[in-house]
């Protein structure tokens, strides 16, 4: 039996890997804490669930639905991007519902890119922004995210020759992992790059409606031009609580958004009606929902803060997204600090390399666990360190 090669080119899934890990030791008896993946704890708003029941109860939805999207679906997008960004989209061209975020990048990676292209792909940073462009035939050039440069890729360094070649440059802000927020002017900067480079920029905004501090994350169609060069992917899986339920959107460029609506004619059928139901009651009833899920977790991300610093681990406590993205303890690289972590704490944690290779030396941690469960886990972790299991 033969399998296609384009499986060879990626590793496997960093959060089917972390699955098999926790049920591995939850059969040996472990009480694992599992931080590593970004999976809401809290449910979804009853509104939101009842429209789905209601939906799903109603013949109409039991038929195929439109790879367009209702046209009730397109309207309540438009009108949440122009409450929310003051961004005016066109209904009829400029939005397409997608199956979520991650099947958003992978297929738009599908219908941008050929054998031979490449992708401006930031490092760290989420797998399909690496694995769409491989499945594509594309080669990759990671962008490191550093310190330094606040975590932002230094567009000018992409060597002329990889340029010539590129057509997609990814971007997610606020980011994943590193939790980072998007600095003034930067996009701005990133509308005159792909003009100047003739490049598609498809901005991944999956943590926008979860800020802290007072903060409010831009969306990148705001910019002057944007809709001239790129699009941007918005999914209501951690606003909203809805990770499940695979609810997302292409907005932006009209050429883009038809370009990804017709190869998806061609490898699914749609959003299940009633969920586009529910998402329209998400983006209008339920719109202030995620300012509650942005208190709980701004609530949570003070007191894992808290606890970081208690043990000596280096902390910058981010402004959006529900991940802290914490450097190693000297003398650790991250696969033996998540290794010792797993083992002698019972915690589980993301090693930085998994999302790319300038992720060496950090780990993410995920806060979308309960209160007393992340007091525990840091807990636990500081009786490892101050016990000396794991050296600090």
């Amino acid at each position: 039996m033969r399998f296609a090669r384009r499986l060879d080119a990626v590793p496997p899934y960093l959060f089917a890997e972390l699955e098999r890990k926790i049920a591995e030791k939850r059969r040996e008896g472990v009480d694992v804490i599992s931080l590593g993946i970004g999976d809401p704890d809290l449910p979804t708003p009853q509104v939101v669930v009842d429209a789905l029941a209601a939906g799903a109860r109603d013949p109409r939805t039991h038929q195929y639905p439109t790879n367009h999207g209702s046209d009730e679906f397109r309207e309540a997008v438009a009108s949440f991007y122009r409450d929310r960004f003051g961004v005016e989209l066109d209904p009829a061209a400029e939005i397409v519902p997608a199956l979520g975020g991650k099947e958003a990048v992978g297929h738009i990676a599908l219908a941008l890119l050929d054998p031979g292209d490449v992708c401006l792909s930031p490092d760290p940073g989420y797998p399909p922004y690496t694995s769409g462009p491989l499945f594509s035939g594309a080669e990759v050039q990671y962008l490191p995210l550093t310190e330094a440069n606040s975590f932002l890729p230094d567009l000018e360094s992409i060597p002329g020759e990889v340029l010539a070649r590129a057509n997609l440059l990814f971007l997610d802000y606020p980011n994943n992992p590193t939790g980072a927020v998007v600095q003034p002017g930067y996009f701005e900067r990133v509308v005159e790059f792909a003009r100047a480079n003739d490049l598609v920029v498809v901005h991944d905004n999956a943590y926008s409606e979860l800020c802290y501090d007072g903060y409010r994350a831009p969306s990148f169609l705001e910019t002057p031009g944007a809709k001239e060069v790129g699009v941007e992917i918005f999914s209501l899986s951690k606003g909203w609580n809805m990770t499940g339920w695979r609810s997302g959107l292409v907005a932006g460029n009209a050429g883009v958004v038809e370009a990804y609506r017709q190869l998806k004619t061609n490898l699914d059928s749609g959003m299940f009606d009633a969920v586009q139901r529910a998402t329209v009651t998400a983006l209008t009833d339920a719109r202030e929902f995620p300012r509650e899920m942005s208190a709980v977790y701004e609530r949570r991300r003070d007191l894992v803060a808290e606890g970081l610093a208690a043990i000596g681990l280096a902390v910058d406590p981010p402004q959006a997204t529900p991940y802290f993205w914490v450097r190693v303890p000297e003398g650790h690289t991250s696969e033996t600090f998540v290794e010792l972590v797993l083992e002698e704490a019972g915690v589980v944690v993301s090693p930085g390399p998994s999302y790319g290779p300038t992720g060496e030396g950090f780990f993410r941690l995920s806060l979308t666990v309960p209160d007393t469960r992340l007091e525990e886990a840091v807990r636990r972790i500081e009786a490892s360190l101050r016990s000396g299991i794991i050296s600090a």
